[in-house]
């Protein structure tokens, strides 16, 4: 995917996560992040989009707390809000060459990281805001495969900017196999002493995960189950390294 397509998911998701907040409401508790009401998953959504514009418009890292999020009074008015910031997010990234650095808090400081990174935030608080309408969907194929990419090529740098601890992936060299039934998309994950790392490729692992990529993605998000994927081999690797489906 490209950042012309990437930014096309954040103005599409976006739309689809105001209309959820509109049908359910801003008190209702989002079932897929029980911690939140719809208003505080909006406000968090809407407040990364302001946040990674000011990242891209500066090239230089900016401190949430100290943005003008025009956040209306009303949470009434939250939906029209996520949209417009959406809105304004997009046409600065399209105004923004993708290869130019900035900061970033992953693997890759250039300003493509953050087309990429908004199209899979919103699309996760998408399918997390439609738990509460009882119409959830799946995500895309093709960008959940994208997604579970994204994941493992930022999962350490994203632990260790967010003091989960990247330390918590190491291991005595276990392996697991995440295999897509829907999409071409297969990982081996590898927890060594020296951490972390995987590969994309066919290949036997301690334990093997199948499933539809958006099964795979939400796992790994900390959104779906496991009885919802199978499993074959042992699974305490997934287990004793539940520290990858950290977000």
């Amino acid at each position: 995917m490209d950042q012309v397509a990437y930014l096309d998911v954040v103005v599409a998701q976006t739309g689809a996560l105001a209309a959820a907040a509109r049908t359910a409401g801003p008190d209702v508790t989002v079932p897929a992040t029980p911690e939140w009401t719809m208003a505080k998953l909006v406000k968090h959504c809407g407040t990364t989009h302001r946040w990674a514009r000011a990242v891209v418009e500066t090239g230089t890292f900016a401190n949430p707390g100290e943005l003008d999020l025009g956040l209306p009074d009303a949470e009434a008015e939250y939906p029209d809000w996520i949209e417009s910031g959406a809105a304004a997010l997009v046409a600065t990234m399209r105004a923004a060459d993708p290869d130019a650095p900035t900061w970033s808090w992953g693997n890759d400081p250039h300003n493509r990281f953050w087309s990429r990174r908004m199209a899979h935030e919103t699309s996760i608080h998408r399918w997390d805001a439609e738990s509460a309408t009882g119409e959830q969907a799946a995500v895309d194929a093709a960008l959940a495969v994208d997604g579970i990419d994204e994941r493992l090529e930022h999962l350490v740098p994203s632990m260790n900017f967010n003091a989960a601890g990247a330390g918590v992936l190491h291991g005595a060299g276990e392996t697991a196999h995440l295999h897509c039934t829907d999409a071409d998309g297969e990982w081996v994950l590898r927890f060594d002493p020296d951490g972390f790392t995987f590969t994309r490729e066919h290949a036997k692992g301690d334990v093997a995960v199948r499933g539809p990529a958006s099964d795979l993605l939400l796992y790994l998000v900390g959104r779906g189950p496991l009885d919802a994927l199978d499993v074959h081999g042992d699974a305490g690797v997934l287990d004793a390294h539940a520290a990858i489906r950290f977000f």
